[in-house]
Protein backbone atom coordinates (compact mmCIF):
# COMPACT_ATOMS: atom_id res chain seq x y z
CA UNK A 1 0.00 0.00 0.00
CA UNK A 2 2.75 2.15 -0.45
CA UNK A 3 1.54 3.94 -3.45
CA UNK A 4 -1.78 4.74 -1.56
CA UNK A 5 -2.69 8.55 -0.34
CA UNK A 6 -4.29 8.89 2.60
CA UNK A 7 -5.62 12.08 3.96
CA UNK A 8 -6.99 12.76 7.11
CA UNK A 9 -9.44 16.32 7.76
CA UNK A 10 -9.57 16.95 10.80
CA UNK A 11 -6.04 15.20 11.89
CA UNK A 12 -5.92 16.75 15.83
CA UNK A 13 -9.36 15.43 16.84
CA UNK A 14 -9.87 12.53 19.32
CA UNK A 15 -11.21 10.63 16.41
CA UNK A 16 -8.54 11.22 13.77
CA UNK A 17 -5.51 10.48 16.26
CA UNK A 18 -7.31 7.40 17.30
CA UNK A 19 -7.78 6.74 13.12
CA UNK A 20 -4.34 7.63 12.83
CA UNK A 21 -3.11 4.89 15.45
CA UNK A 22 -4.83 2.55 13.76
CA UNK A 23 -4.15 2.94 10.08
CA UNK A 24 -0.47 2.59 10.96
CA UNK A 25 -1.05 -0.75 12.52
CA UNK A 26 -2.97 -1.95 9.72
CA UNK A 27 -1.88 -2.81 5.70
CA UNK A 28 -1.94 1.10 5.39
CA UNK A 29 1.33 1.46 7.55
CA UNK A 30 3.00 2.16 4.84
CA UNK A 31 0.38 4.86 2.91
CA UNK A 32 1.46 8.65 2.33
CA UNK A 33 -0.36 10.26 5.13
CA UNK A 34 -1.63 13.82 4.60
CA UNK A 35 -2.59 15.08 8.22
CA UNK A 36 -4.94 18.68 7.43
CA UNK A 37 -7.26 20.38 9.57
CA UNK A 38 -8.26 23.85 10.65
CA UNK A 39 -6.47 26.84 11.08
CA UNK A 40 -6.55 27.09 14.86
CA UNK A 41 -5.13 23.26 14.92
CA UNK A 42 -2.48 23.89 11.68
CA UNK A 43 1.28 23.99 12.28
CA UNK A 44 0.73 21.29 15.25
CA UNK A 45 3.37 19.27 15.29
CA UNK A 46 2.59 15.73 15.31
CA UNK A 47 3.97 11.99 13.70
CA UNK A 48 2.85 9.62 10.80
CA UNK A 49 4.14 5.90 9.55
CA UNK A 50 7.25 7.17 12.54
CA UNK A 51 8.02 10.72 11.04
CA UNK A 52 8.01 13.75 12.11
CA UNK A 53 5.34 15.75 10.50
CA UNK A 54 2.95 18.62 10.43
CA UNK A 55 -0.77 19.17 10.26
CA UNK A 56 -1.49 21.50 7.36
CA UNK A 57 -4.28 23.68 6.56
CA UNK A 58 -6.58 23.30 4.11
CA UNK A 59 -5.06 24.40 0.86
CA UNK A 60 -6.32 23.66 -3.11
CA UNK A 61 -3.94 20.90 -3.39
CA UNK A 62 -4.54 19.07 -0.37
CA UNK A 63 -6.66 16.40 -0.90
CA UNK A 64 -4.32 15.68 -4.79
CA UNK A 65 -3.86 12.24 -5.98
CA UNK A 66 -5.82 11.06 -2.68
CA UNK A 67 -7.21 7.42 -2.94
CA UNK A 68 -9.20 8.02 0.52
CA UNK A 69 -10.13 10.86 2.69
CA UNK A 70 -11.13 10.57 6.45
CA UNK A 71 -13.12 13.48 7.60
CA UNK A 72 -12.67 13.08 11.44
CA UNK A 73 -12.94 17.14 12.63
CA UNK A 74 -15.98 19.28 12.91
CA UNK A 75 -19.18 18.73 10.99
CA UNK A 76 -19.05 22.51 9.84
CA UNK A 77 -15.49 21.75 9.08
CA UNK A 78 -16.67 18.41 6.47
CA UNK A 79 -19.10 20.75 4.69
CA UNK A 80 -16.42 23.68 4.34
CA UNK A 81 -14.22 21.52 2.80
CA UNK A 82 -16.59 18.32 0.97
CA UNK A 83 -16.40 19.78 -2.24
CA UNK A 84 -12.64 20.16 -2.54
CA UNK A 85 -12.47 16.60 -1.36
CA UNK A 86 -14.74 15.32 -3.89
CA UNK A 87 -13.11 17.11 -6.65
CA UNK A 88 -10.26 15.23 -6.22
CA UNK A 89 -12.12 11.66 -7.33
CA UNK A 90 -11.21 9.92 -4.03
CA UNK A 91 -13.28 8.18 -1.81
CA UNK A 92 -14.45 9.83 1.34
CA UNK A 93 -15.02 8.68 4.44
CA UNK A 94 -17.12 11.03 6.84
CA UNK A 95 -16.71 10.69 10.81
CA UNK A 96 -18.18 13.76 11.88
CA UNK A 97 -21.75 13.16 10.86
CA UNK A 98 -21.89 15.65 8.35
CA UNK A 99 -23.09 13.43 6.02
CA UNK A 100 -25.40 11.76 7.98
CA UNK A 101 -28.70 12.83 6.16
CA UNK A 102 -27.30 13.04 2.99
CA UNK A 103 -28.57 10.33 0.36
CA UNK A 104 -25.08 10.55 -1.66
CA UNK A 105 -23.86 9.23 1.17
CA UNK A 106 -23.97 5.07 2.21
CA UNK A 107 -23.98 4.22 5.85
CA UNK A 108 -21.51 1.71 6.48
CA UNK A 109 -20.55 -0.31 9.62
CA UNK A 110 -18.22 -3.71 9.61
CA UNK A 111 -21.97 -5.96 10.32
CA UNK A 112 -24.17 -4.00 8.21
CA UNK A 113 -23.72 -6.90 5.31
CA UNK A 114 -24.82 -9.20 7.84
CA UNK A 115 -27.69 -7.31 9.29
CA UNK A 116 -29.19 -6.36 5.73
CA UNK A 117 -28.78 -9.45 3.89
CA UNK A 118 -28.36 -7.79 -0.11
CA UNK A 119 -26.71 -4.74 1.16
CA UNK A 120 -24.16 -3.63 -0.80
CA UNK A 121 -21.33 -0.74 -1.72
CA UNK A 122 -20.20 -1.42 -4.90
CA UNK A 123 -19.95 1.76 -7.16
CA UNK A 124 -20.39 4.05 -4.26
CA UNK A 125 -17.76 7.09 -3.47
CA UNK A 126 -18.98 9.01 -0.52
CA UNK A 127 -19.68 6.84 2.88
CA UNK A 128 -20.96 8.10 6.88
CA UNK A 129 -19.55 6.12 9.64
CA UNK A 130 -22.04 6.40 12.15
CA UNK A 131 -21.33 6.90 15.94
CA UNK A 132 -21.22 4.77 18.46
CA UNK A 133 -24.65 4.77 19.84
CA UNK A 134 -26.37 4.40 16.31
CA UNK A 135 -24.25 1.67 15.64
CA UNK A 136 -25.26 -0.18 18.59
CA UNK A 137 -29.21 1.20 18.11
CA UNK A 138 -29.67 -0.07 14.93
CA UNK A 139 -27.09 -3.15 15.22
CA UNK A 140 -30.06 -4.50 17.99
CA UNK A 141 -32.87 -2.92 16.03
CA UNK A 142 -32.15 -5.09 12.96
CA UNK A 143 -31.26 -7.73 15.66
CA UNK A 144 -34.89 -7.66 16.49
CA UNK A 145 -36.49 -7.70 13.68
CA UNK A 146 -37.39 -11.32 13.22
CA UNK A 147 -39.14 -11.21 16.64
CA UNK A 148 -42.00 -7.91 15.55
CA UNK A 149 -41.04 -5.54 17.73
CA UNK A 150 -43.95 -3.19 18.45
CA UNK A 151 -41.68 -0.36 19.40
CA UNK A 152 -38.21 0.34 20.53
CA UNK A 153 -36.59 2.97 22.83
CA UNK A 154 -32.95 3.60 22.71
CA UNK A 155 -31.31 6.34 26.06
CA UNK A 156 -27.92 6.76 25.10
CA UNK A 157 -25.68 7.89 27.57
CA UNK A 158 -22.89 10.20 25.92
CA UNK A 159 -19.81 11.25 27.42
CA UNK A 160 -18.09 14.44 26.90
CA UNK A 161 -15.23 13.12 25.01
CA UNK A 162 -17.60 13.12 22.15
CA UNK A 163 -17.12 17.18 22.30
CA UNK A 164 -13.67 16.70 21.45
CA UNK A 165 -10.36 18.17 23.39
CA UNK A 166 -12.23 20.68 25.23
CA UNK A 167 -15.18 18.75 26.59
CA UNK A 168 -12.86 16.19 28.72
CA UNK A 169 -10.78 19.08 29.51
CA UNK A 170 -13.70 21.03 31.45
CA UNK A 171 -14.97 17.67 32.76
CA UNK A 172 -11.46 17.24 34.50
CA UNK A 173 -11.70 21.11 35.99
CA UNK A 174 -14.79 21.21 36.85
CA UNK A 175 -14.55 17.68 38.78
CA UNK A 176 -11.39 18.84 40.29
CA UNK A 177 -13.05 22.47 41.32
CA UNK A 178 -16.10 20.61 42.70
CA UNK A 179 -13.84 18.60 45.00
CA UNK A 180 -12.30 21.39 46.52
CA UNK A 181 -15.43 23.46 46.79
CA UNK A 182 -14.05 26.25 44.12
CA UNK A 183 -16.54 27.86 42.02
CA UNK A 184 -16.41 25.93 38.47
CA UNK A 185 -15.97 27.48 35.20
CA UNK A 186 -18.63 26.78 32.08
CA UNK A 187 -16.57 28.30 29.00
CA UNK A 188 -17.66 25.58 26.63
CA UNK A 189 -20.98 23.64 28.57
CA UNK A 190 -22.47 26.39 29.97
CA UNK A 191 -23.62 24.91 33.12
CA UNK A 192 -22.30 21.84 35.71
CA UNK A 193 -21.15 18.69 33.31
CA UNK A 194 -19.55 17.35 36.31
CA UNK A 195 -21.23 14.79 38.92
CA UNK A 196 -24.40 15.56 37.01
CA UNK A 197 -26.86 13.89 34.62
CA UNK A 198 -28.69 16.54 31.88
CA UNK A 199 -30.89 15.94 28.68
CA UNK A 200 -29.42 19.96 27.69
CA UNK A 201 -26.63 22.23 28.41
CA UNK A 202 -26.68 25.96 29.27
CA UNK A 203 -28.47 28.65 26.96
CA UNK A 204 -24.68 30.03 26.02
CA UNK A 205 -23.22 26.58 25.74
CA UNK A 206 -20.71 25.74 22.87
CA UNK A 207 -21.74 22.25 22.15
CA UNK A 208 -25.61 21.64 21.47
CA UNK A 209 -26.87 18.25 23.21
CA UNK A 210 -30.16 18.47 20.64
CA UNK A 211 -28.32 18.47 17.65
CA UNK A 212 -26.29 15.48 18.68
CA UNK A 213 -29.26 14.21 20.07
CA UNK A 214 -30.74 14.86 16.18
CA UNK A 215 -27.82 13.81 14.54
CA UNK A 216 -28.24 10.07 16.33
CA UNK A 217 -31.92 9.77 15.14
CA UNK A 218 -30.51 10.59 11.45
CA UNK A 219 -27.95 8.45 11.80
CA UNK A 220 -29.72 5.08 13.06
CA UNK A 221 -32.75 6.00 10.29
CA UNK A 222 -30.40 6.20 7.59
CA UNK A 223 -28.88 2.50 8.84
CA UNK A 224 -32.22 0.57 8.65
CA UNK A 225 -34.42 -0.94 6.05
CA UNK A 226 -37.26 1.32 4.66
CA UNK A 227 -39.55 -0.84 6.88
CA UNK A 228 -38.08 -1.10 9.70
CA UNK A 229 -39.16 0.30 13.38
CA UNK A 230 -37.35 3.44 13.71
CA UNK A 231 -36.26 3.68 17.82
CA UNK A 232 -37.48 6.70 19.45
CA UNK A 233 -34.08 7.87 20.70
CA UNK A 234 -32.97 10.16 24.13
CA UNK A 235 -29.89 11.25 24.34
CA UNK A 236 -28.40 12.49 28.01
CA UNK A 237 -25.11 13.77 29.32
CA UNK A 238 -23.40 11.70 31.98
CA UNK A 239 -20.26 12.93 33.54
CA UNK A 240 -18.03 10.07 32.26
CA UNK A 241 -14.85 10.87 29.90
CA UNK A 242 -15.01 7.90 27.18
CA UNK A 243 -17.37 5.52 26.01
CA UNK A 244 -20.78 5.55 25.26
CA UNK A 245 -23.38 3.62 27.51
CA UNK A 246 -27.24 2.48 26.60
CA UNK A 247 -30.55 0.73 27.53
CA UNK A 248 -32.80 -0.31 24.70
CA UNK A 249 -36.07 -1.66 25.56
CA UNK A 250 -38.07 -3.45 23.00
CA UNK A 251 -41.49 -4.54 23.46
CA UNK A 252 -41.99 -7.58 21.08
CA UNK A 253 -45.16 -8.80 19.59
CA UNK A 254 -43.39 -12.55 18.71
CA UNK A 255 -42.50 -14.43 21.91
CA UNK A 256 -39.22 -15.17 22.59
CA UNK A 257 -36.96 -16.33 25.54
CA UNK A 258 -33.84 -15.00 26.82
CA UNK A 259 -31.70 -17.46 25.13
CA UNK A 260 -33.33 -17.11 21.85
CA UNK A 261 -32.81 -13.07 22.08
CA UNK A 262 -28.92 -14.13 23.12
CA UNK A 263 -28.53 -16.21 19.76
CA UNK A 264 -30.37 -13.47 17.54
CA UNK A 265 -27.95 -10.37 18.90
CA UNK A 266 -25.13 -12.68 19.24
CA UNK A 267 -25.59 -13.46 15.25
CA UNK A 268 -25.77 -9.83 13.99
CA UNK A 269 -22.33 -9.86 15.87
CA UNK A 270 -22.55 -8.04 19.04
CA UNK A 271 -20.56 -9.41 22.15
CA UNK A 272 -22.96 -10.50 25.25
CA UNK A 273 -20.03 -9.87 28.12
CA UNK A 274 -20.79 -13.02 30.81
CA UNK A 275 -17.55 -12.10 32.58
CA UNK A 276 -18.50 -8.21 33.63
CA UNK A 277 -21.42 -5.61 33.47
CA UNK A 278 -20.21 -3.67 30.53
CA UNK A 279 -19.40 -0.09 31.53
CA UNK A 280 -17.34 2.81 30.65
CA UNK A 281 -14.23 1.01 31.98
CA UNK A 282 -15.05 -2.51 30.39
CA UNK A 283 -15.34 -1.35 26.85
CA UNK A 284 -12.46 1.13 26.77
CA UNK A 285 -10.21 0.06 23.57
CA UNK A 286 -12.69 -2.09 22.40
CA UNK A 287 -13.88 -2.34 18.73
CA UNK A 288 -16.91 -4.49 19.62
CA UNK A 289 -20.47 -3.48 21.03
CA UNK A 290 -20.85 -5.09 24.68
CA UNK A 291 -23.99 -6.15 25.83
CA UNK A 292 -25.43 -7.88 28.94
CA UNK A 293 -28.06 -10.79 28.63
CA UNK A 294 -31.12 -9.50 27.78
CA UNK A 295 -33.89 -8.99 30.52
CA UNK A 296 -37.50 -9.24 30.71
CA UNK A 297 -39.64 -6.34 32.57
CA UNK A 298 -41.45 -8.42 35.69
CA UNK A 299 -44.31 -6.16 35.28
CA UNK A 300 -44.50 -5.57 31.36
CA UNK A 301 -43.64 -7.57 28.57
CA UNK A 302 -40.74 -5.41 27.60
CA UNK A 303 -37.04 -6.77 27.17
CA UNK A 304 -34.17 -4.35 28.23
CA UNK A 305 -30.56 -4.11 26.86
CA UNK A 306 -27.57 -2.54 28.50
CA UNK A 307 -24.44 -2.19 26.60
CA UNK A 308 -21.09 -0.28 26.02
CA UNK A 309 -19.55 0.77 23.00
CA UNK A 310 -16.09 2.81 22.84
CA UNK A 311 -17.15 6.24 20.99
CA UNK A 312 -13.73 7.07 19.95
CA UNK A 313 -12.57 3.44 18.53
CA UNK A 314 -15.49 1.49 17.39
CA UNK A 315 -16.11 4.45 14.89
CA UNK A 316 -12.19 4.69 14.16
CA UNK A 317 -12.06 0.84 13.15
CA UNK A 318 -15.00 0.90 10.96
CA UNK A 319 -13.36 3.23 8.56
CA UNK A 320 -10.68 1.17 8.68
CA UNK A 321 -12.54 -1.98 7.44
CA UNK A 322 -14.58 -0.21 4.54
CA UNK A 323 -10.80 1.28 3.90
CA UNK A 324 -9.72 -2.30 3.50
CA UNK A 325 -13.00 -3.08 1.48
CA UNK A 326 -12.37 -0.13 -0.78
CA UNK A 327 -8.76 -0.25 -1.59
CA UNK A 328 -8.22 -3.98 -1.69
Amino acid sequence: MTSTRIVIAGASSLLGIELKSLLEESCFAAADFRLVDEEIAAGTLTEAAGEATVIQPVEEDSFDRANIIFFTGSANFTKTNLALAQRSGAFIVDLSGSLASDSAALPWFSNLELLRPGFSIGGQKSFAIPGAAAIAGASLSLALAKFNPEYITLVALQPVSECGKKGIEELEQQTSQLLSFQSIGTPIFDTQVGFNLLDRFGAGSKENLSASRERLRREIASILAPNSIIPAVQLIHTPAFYGFTFSLAAKLATAADGTQLAAAVKSAGLHISVDAVPSNVSISGESLIQLATPEKDSAQDVWWFWGAADNIRLPAFNAIKLAEKLLA
